[in-house]
């Protein structure tokens, strides 16, 4: 896995006490305008730092772009990046800075469902609008029973990834019907995100006919997973699913086809990195992953975006969610645009009454995105359910299937 901790030898950098970054990037500043602050929080270090870090720049080019483009008269923004490094203590800690800031109006972030759980009541506590652009645990919108009867827990919670649901729902129909694997051995890392989405997984697969013959547990950080490789090779199945994130799974994958099962890993949007292919080598080959969305390249509105991310050099992986926090980002733009037009031009001098206004706005959202449609329903969940099964051909992920899954 490639460590990433010089983030920003491509731009100016200063870090706080705190462990945040302050961004300057191409700031169009407005003259003696008012400066509003949104924040960015993800894993900008260690592990899953390769898709954190695609977060921070789809964050970044789109603060630069709503400066250039005077799309708030009179008004700055400044992005200020938050390193959780994946773990939810920290996460919390940076939603206190961030609502702590009287100059912010918005978090991005963060990148996993169990960092988000624990900094979902600090921003609700504060009023102050959270987006994410990649969780995707159903929890975190429609509550604990979700299955049954759906509830939103915080309406300050908004999120341009879909969910569980619909993902491990895809990924259960295109292994049936498309790859027409019939048994599948089950394993996930006892996390908030992998865990949700393996569960999913496995329901899903055997509501189509197929056959669980094992399930199993990880923990993060392990490195050797000789035992599990044992386990699948003598359970006869004819797929892995993972539920968790690249750094765990691109080891599996390179013990389990070095002890000679030839068999395809098949994760969800935390496996679609460069880094999974990185560090599996040749054992990625015919690997599966999901991922939200259609891939980025494919979208004539996201062509800018990603020729901007390129000339910068930005580090990390836009590919699985830089569009999304591009879209993030800019809805909370949007937002703060329709409180200052309400507001007779001028930006409310109440810090708490703009926040409150701006989490209004944005679940009024209604617009296109370079990732496609942006808007909201009633519990915060993104209206774009479109998903893509990925698989490494010859060292790349390359898409193979687009679309929505059948629910019912």
């Amino acid at each position: 896995m490639v460590i990433l901790t010089s983030v920003l030898a491509t731009g100016a950098l200063t870090l706080t006490a705190c462990g945040s970054r302050d961004e300057s990037g191409d700031s169009g500043d407005n003259g003696d305008g008012k400066t509003l602050t949104i924040g960015v929080d993800a894993p900008l270090s260690g592990e899953n730092s390769t898709t954190g870090l695609g977060i921070q720049y789809g964050s970044q080019i789109a603060v630069d772009d709503a400066n250039k483009n005077k799309l708030v008269p009179g008004v700055t923004f400044k992005l200020k990046a938050y390193d959780d490094k994946a773990l939810p203590a920290t996460g919390q800690q940076n939603a206190t800075s961030i609502t702590g800031d009287k100059t912010a109006v918005g978090s991005v972030g963060p990148l996993n469902s169990g960092v988000a759980q624990s900094m979902q009541q600090v921003f609700a506590s504060a009023n102050m609008v959270q987006i994410s652009p990649s969780n995707t645990n159903p929890e975190l919108t429609q509550g604990k029973n979700w299955q049954t009867d759906k509830k939103r827990p915080y309406k300050t919670y908004f999120r341009t990834a879909t969910t569980d649901e619909l993902q491990g729902t895809f990924a259960a129909q295109y292994a049936y019907n498309d790859l027409k694997k019939k048994k599948v051995f089950v394993v996930d890392d006892k996390q908030t995100y992998g865990a949700g989405l393996a569960k999913i997984f496995g329901e899903q697969f055997k509501k189509l006919g197929g056959q669980v013959v094992q399930t199993d547990h990880v923990n993060t950080g392990d490195k050797d997973f000789g035992s599990l490789v044992t386990k699948i090779k003598n359970s006869g199945a004819d797929l892995l699913y993972y539920g968790g994130q690249y750094d765990e799974s691109s080891l599996i994958t390179k013990q389990l086809k070095g002890a000679g099962v030839k068999i395809p890993l098949f994760g969800g949007d935390g496996m679609y990195a460069s880094t999974y292919i990185e560090t599996a080598g040749a054992s990625a080959e015919g690997d599966l992953a999901t991922a939200i969305g259609v891939p980025a390249d494919t979208l004539p509105a996201a062509k800018t975006f990603i020729e901007t991310y390129k000339s910068k050099g930005y580090k990390g992986d836009y590919g699985a969610y830089g569009a999304y926090a591009y879209d993030a980002t800019t809805a909370i733009i949007k937002a703060v645009k329709a409180a200052v037009d309400a507001n007779n031009g001028e930006v409310p001098s109440d810090i708490n009454a703009l926040r409150s206004s701006v989490v209004d706005e944005v679940q009024k959202s209604d617009f296109e995105g370079i990732s496609g449609k942006v808007s909201f329903d009633q519990y915060g969940d993104t209206n774009n359910k479109q998903l893509t099964v990925y698989q490494v051909e010859k060292g790349v992920w390359k898409a193979v299937h687009t679309g929505t899954p059948e629910l019912g």
